[in-house]
């Protein structure tokens, strides 16, 4: 495989910030430069986000799905966003420790799945269960 230069760092911050509230940006981009779809930017201090962790602690089901779709790597926080159960409880059968995670920004893993509303609350019901 040939290696391609780095993403313009410009682009990336474009994709992430609007993935956070704008779907029809994030299309057009993603259009224009398809491996953008899990690049990340570093907000400052190592607070890293990619338009899919964006899209997830806002509660953006539609952008969330929409970068899925595309190939965008699923993560915890997605999946309790978007009241994906299975997932998270499989993740945390594995790692229980994960229900205590942090995602970009600092915003908790059951913070996220809230954001999901009522499809999610399955998810919020299993992060707040205690052993």
């Amino acid at each position: 495989m040939e290696k391609r230069p780095a993403l313009d760092l410009t682009l990336v911050q474009d994709f992430v910030a609007n993935a956070h509230v704008n779907l029809e940006r994030v299309i057009e981009l993603l259009k224009q430069e398809p491996t953008l779809i899990n690049a990340a930017w570093d907000w400052g201090g190592g607070d890293w986000e990619t338009a899919l962790g964006a899209a997830s602690h806002m509660g953006r089901k539609d952008i969330a799905l929409y970068l899925l779709e595309r190939g965008a790597r699923m993560d915890i926080f997605a999946a309790a966003m978007l009241g994906q159960v299975a997932i998270v409880e499989a993740i945390l059968k594995a790692f229980p420790n994960a229900r205590y995670l942090f995602g970009p920004h600092g915003i908790p893993l059951l913070a996220h799945a809230k954001a999901g509303g009522q499809e999610a609350a399955l998810v919020v019901e299993l992060l707040q269960a205690t052993d």
